[in-house]
C-alpha cells in the first residue's frame, strides 16, 4: 500500500520547489519579452512566431512518443521494476536519437520549402526567416535527445533539480537580451542562434544530472521488440493527441498568418506567452502530482488514482483562477506596463486564450488516468476527434470572412466538449466516478468563480479607468479570488489541513 502522507508531503514539497522555479523564470520571462519586443519589433517578432511555429508542426512526429516514454518510466518506477526502467531508457533515447536525424532532414527539405512557398512574410524578411527556422530545427532536435532525461528526472520526481537548473536557464537569457542588444548583426537572426546555444547548454545539463544520479540513465545499446512494440502502440495513438493540440495552436497560428497578417501573429504571440506564463501557476501542481496518478495506478489503489485526479482538476483551476481574474479585468493595463505598446488585438486574444486554458486544464488529470493505464485507443478516438474538429472549423470561420478572434471562440467550445468525454472515457477504463467529480470539482469551481468575479466586476465597470482603479482591481482581484476559493473551493477537510500546515510552519 502507498503512503499517502509520505507522498502528500512529497507533492507539497515538489509543488513549493516547481513554483520557486516558476518565479525565477516568470521574472525573467516578463522582462526579456518586453526588450526582445521592442527590440526586433512587432513584424519581426510575428515573423519569429510564425516561423517557430512551422517548426513545431515538426513536434507532430515526436511528442507522442515523449509522453510514452514520460509514461513507462514512471510506470516502472511504480512497479518497482528497474530492470525494465533501463530498458525503457535506452530504447527511448535510440528512439528519440532516430527521430532528430528525421526532424533535421524533413525539416530542411519540406519545412524550407513551406516557409519559401506559402507562409506570408514581408520579401525583405525572407531571408532572416530562413536562418530563424534552420536555427530553429537545430534547437528542436536538441530539445528531442534530452527528452528522455527530462522525463526520467519528473518520474523521479526530483523536481528541485528544475528549480536549480532553472537559475542557469535564466542567467543565460539574461545574457540573450544583453547580446541582443549590442549585436550588430541582424536582431532577429541573432535572437534565434542564441536560443539554439541555450537549448544546447540546457540540455547538456539535464543530460549530466541524470548520467549521475539514476542508474538507468547510463546508455545501453537494447534492442526489445516486445517494449518498441508496446511504447510505438501507445505513441500511436497518443500521436493523434499530438496532432490535435499542434493544429489547434501552431496550426491556427499558420492559417491565421495566412488569411491576416504578422501583427496578428504577433498578437497572438504575445497573448500566448502571457498565458503560457499564468498557466504555469497551475501545471507547476499537476508536474508535482501527476506522476502519483500513474504510480498509484500502477500499484492497483485506484481510490486514491480516483482522489488525485479530482484534487489535481480542482487545484489547477483554482491556482489559474487566483491569476485569470485579474488578467480578465485589466489585461490592457497588464500590456500596457509590461509592454509599453502591445500589438492590436492581443488583450481580447490574451482573455480568450485564458478561458481556454482554464477549461483545458480541468481535463489534465483525466487524460493522465487514461495514460497511465496504457489503453489509450478508445480515449483518442473519442477525444482526439473532438479536438482536431477545432482547426477545420477555424479555417472554415476565416475562409469565409469571420473576425480573427473567432477561433478562440471555437476552442472555448470544443475544449468544453473534451472535458466531457475525457470524463466519459475515464469512467470506463478505471471505474472513475462522475458524481464524485461534480460534487467535488466542477460545483465548488463554479460557485468559487461566480463568487471571485463579483466584487472586481463591480470596481472594474463602476470606476473611471487610471492607474490608480487598475492598480485597485488587480489587487482586490487577486485578495477577493482568494477568499472565494477559500470559503467556496475548498471543502472543510481542506481548509482544516491548510491551517495546520501553516501554523506548523509559523511554529517552527
Amino acid at each position: 500500500m502507498l503512503d499517502y502522507s509520505a507522498n502528500n508531503k512529497r507533492i507539497v514539497k515538489n509543488t513549493i520547489l516547481l513554483y520557486v522555479r516558476l518565479f525565477l523564470t516568470m521574472a525573467v520571462g516578463l522582462f526579456t519579452s518586453r526588450i526582445v519586443l521592442k527590440t526586433l519589433g512587432i513584424d519581426d517578432y510575428g515573423v519569429y512566431n510564425v516561423v517557430a511555429g512551422v517548426v513545431a508542426m515538426f513536434s507532430l512526429l515526436t511528442s507522442s512518443l515523449s509522453a510514452a516514454i514520460s509514461r513507462y518510466l514512471t510506470f516502472s518506477l511504480g512497479k518497482g521494476d528497474t530492470e525494465k526502467l533501463s530498458r525503457v531508457f535506452s530504447s527511448s533515447l535510440n528512439i528519440m536519437m532516430a527521430m532528430a536525424v528525421i526532424v533535421l532532414t524533413v525539416g530542411e527539405i519540406a519545412g524550407v520549402w513551406f516557409l519559401n512557398s506559402k507562409l506570408n512574410i514581408p520579401a525583405d524578411r525572407m531571408a532572416a526567416a530562413n536562418w530563424v527556422f534552420h536555427f530553429s530545427v537545430v534547437s528542436f532536435a536538441i530539445n528531442l535527445i534530452a527528452v528522455p532525461y527530462n522525463a526520467s528526472i519528473i518520474a523521479h520526481e526530483r523536481m528541485s533539480v528544475f528549480a536549480y537548473i532553472s537559475i542557469l536557464e535564466v542567467t543565460l537569457k539574461l545574457v540573450i537580451v544583453y547580446l541582443l542588444c549590442v549585436s550588430p548583426f541582424d536582431k532577429l537572426v541573432t535572437y534565434a542562434a542564441l536560443l539554439m546555444c541555450v537549448a544546447g547548454i540546457v540540455s547538456l545539463v539535464y543530460c549530466a544530472y541524470c548520467q549521475r544520479n539514476f542508474e538507468e540513465c547510463r546508455y545501453r545499446f537494447v534492442h526489445d521488440n516486445s517494449l518498441l512494440k508496446e511504447m510505438t502502440g501507445f505513441a500511436s495513438w497518443n500521436f493523434f493527441g499530438s496532432a490535435s493540440f499542434l493544429l489547434n495552436t501552431q496550426g491556427v497560428n499558420i492559417i491565421t498568418n495566412i488569411f491576416f497578417n504578422v501583427a496578428a501573429n504577433a498578437a497572438r504571440g504575445v497573448a500566448g506567452q502571457v498565458d503560457f506564463i499564468v498557466r504555469q501557476f497551475a501545471t507547476n501542481f499537476t508536474m508535482a502530482i501527476n506522476p502519483q496518478i500513474t504510480k498509484s495506478y500502477a500499484s492497483g489503489d485506484l481510490n486514491y488514482t480516483h482522489s488525485l485526479v479530482c484534487m489535481s482538476s480542482k487545484f489547477c483551476y483554482l491556482l489559474m483562477l487566483v491569476f485569470a481574474v485579474p488578467f480578465m479585468y485589466e489585461a490592457e493595463f497588464i500590456m500596457r506596463l509590461w509592454l509599453s505598446e502591445y500589438p492590436p488585438f492581443a488583450p481580447l486574444f490574451l482573455r480568450l486564450s485564458l478561458v481556454i486554458t482554464m477549461i483545458d486544464l480541468l481535463g489534465n488529470s483525466p487524460a493522465i488516468a487514461a495514460w497511465a493505464t496504457g489503453n489509450i485507443k478508445r480515449y483518442y478516438i473519442y477525444v482526439g476527434t473532438v479536438v482536431n474538429m477545432m482547426f477545420p472549423l477555424s479555417w472554415a470561420a476565416f475562409y469565409v470572412g469571420m473576425p480573427v478572434y473567432t477561433s478562440y471562440i471555437i476552442g472555448i467550445a470544443i475544449y468544453i466538449l473534451t472535458l466531457m468525454f475525457k470524463l466519459y472515457v475515464i469512467k470506463g477504463l478505471i471505474g472513475f466516478p462522475l458524481r464524485k467529480y461534480l460534487t467535488e470539482v466542477i460545483i465548488p469551481i463554479a460557485t468559487t468563480t461566480l463568487l471571485a468575479v463579483s466584487l472586481p466586476g463591480v470596481l472594474f465597470f463602476l470606476t473611471q479607468r487610471s492607474v490608480q482603479t487598475s492598480v485597485i482591481v488587480i489587487a482586490a482581484s487577486l485578495v477577493w479570488t482568494c477568499v472565494a476559493i477559500y470559503s467556496l473551493g475548498l471543502s472543510r477537510g481542506e481548509r482544516s489541513q491548510m491551517i495546520k500546515y501553516v501554523m506548523a510552519k509559523i511554529g517552527k
